[in-house]
């Protein structure tokens, strides 16, 4: 049995479950939102799962429906690209807790035939994996041939080598971490103040009035996107060149170009993103610690692991700096684990995954096809 060749294809599927998760609640039905690309061969052995970011959905390499803007990582999928649809079956599911189809805080729960909103359970990176490992059940895949993630993806692509390693042959995790640091919990702390301070969020009940806390989430987005980009490349894109006026106005419009950069920013965000669901991955990102349940040695979380990895990180990335991901490097050493690393150059902070970058291409490239007929 084969997949359907067409590029891009948006499913739709509600697995019965229950999926456990690691608060100690279930979650049944547990809807899933996902596209794939290419064609998924005779022994289902070419699988690819890519894992999106926190903002990010299943939209990969396909228009995005709500914005009509390019899928957030055409540059590296695609006929002939890295991760090439020519060879490989790739998926792509939105995560457990967001909104674009996948079960979360918007989607209907059964139970009281309305949205979840803030009934919706607690949710972890770990269920998060759990939840695509139901996923590829459904779908027939036992093995995948790799996980690839970037940032909180990068989380997903680590977690599934820990949980699952006899299903993972290779994992490639970029501008990522093994935990979440005080200070990125600090950031997210700011965001989900400023949607909770909102008066339009009501406790998170805001579905049936069709009017969502927008000014929080628009300071939230603003916030975060602060930590994705560099000094350099803010100063380089915008110094302190006023926008669209030659003197400063001595009131509290947006007089600086980032300024309105920013505002930009958090307002085109509102209308393709659920506040309540920014809070909830937000906090799943907060309580991930991939050597928390191994005694606090992150090493252990690998041990006897099959897996090969490839870790990228960015020089001036300093949400996920270096040192992240030197410290899996390490762990995976201590466990025996194949590994290759390289920090790459860049002006553009921790978006750089996102952003064209040929060395990272190569890269990814050609440690796919050294893996290959494994």
């Amino acid at each position: 049995m084969t997949e359907d060749t067409r590029f891009g294809l948006d499913r739709r599927v509600r697995l019965l479950g229950p999926l456990p998760l690691d608060s100690g609640a279930s979650l049944a039905p547990v809807e899933f939102a996902y596209e794939t690309y290419g064609t998924l061969n005779a022994d289902r052995s070419n699988a690819i799962l890519v894992c999106h970011a926190l903002t990010g959905d299943q939209y990969l390499a396909s228009t995005h429906p709500l914005t009509g803007k390019p899928g957030w990582w055409e540059r590296l999928v695609g006929p002939g690209k890295p991760i090439d649809t020519d060879r490989h079956f790739i998926i792509c599911a939105n995560v457990l807790g967001s909104c674009l189809g996948s079960s979360g805080p918007a989607t209907i729960n059964p139970a009281t035939d309305r949205p979840w909103a803030m009934d919706f359970p607690v949710i972890t990176i770990a269920d998060m994996v759990r939840a695509q490992a139901m996923l590829l059940d459904h779908l027939g895949i036992k093995r995948l041939h790799a996980v690839i993630g970037g940032s909180m993806g990068g989380m997903q692509a680590v977690s599934w080598a820990a949980l699952y390693p006899e299903r993972v042959a290779s994992a490639v995790i970029i501008a990522s971490a093994a935990r979440h640091s005080a200070q990125n919990i600090a950031f997210h702390e700011v965001g989900r103040q400023a949607i909770m301070a909102d008066p339009r969020w009501r406790g998170g009940a805001y579905y049936a009035d069709d009017d969502p806390p927008s000014s929080g989430l628009a300071v939230a987005r603003m916030a975060a996107h602060i930590t994705y980009l560099s000094e350099a490349g803010l100063t380089e894109k915008f110094g302190r060149r006023l926008q669209d006026r030659d003197a400063k106005t001595f009131g509290f419009d947006a007089d600086f170009q980032v300024e309105s950069y920013l505002r930009h920013q958090g307002i085109s965000f509102v209308d393709r993103f659920d506040a309540n669901s920014y809070l909830y991955i937000t906090r799943a990102m907060d309580y991930f610690d991939l050597a928390e349940a191994h005694g606090g040695a992150l090493a252990n979380a690998f041990k006897g692991s099959k897996t090969r990895f490839c870790l990228i990180s960015f020089d001036t990335d300093w949400l996920y700096p270096t040192s992240e991901s030197r410290a899996i490097v390490h762990a995976l050493n201590a466990a025996g684990a194949e590994v290759s690393f390289m920090e790459l150059s860049s002006p553009f902070g921790h978006d750089s995954f996102l952003l064209e970058n040929p060395e990272m291409n190569r890269i990814v490239d050609g440690f796919l096809k050294a893996g290959e007929g494994r």
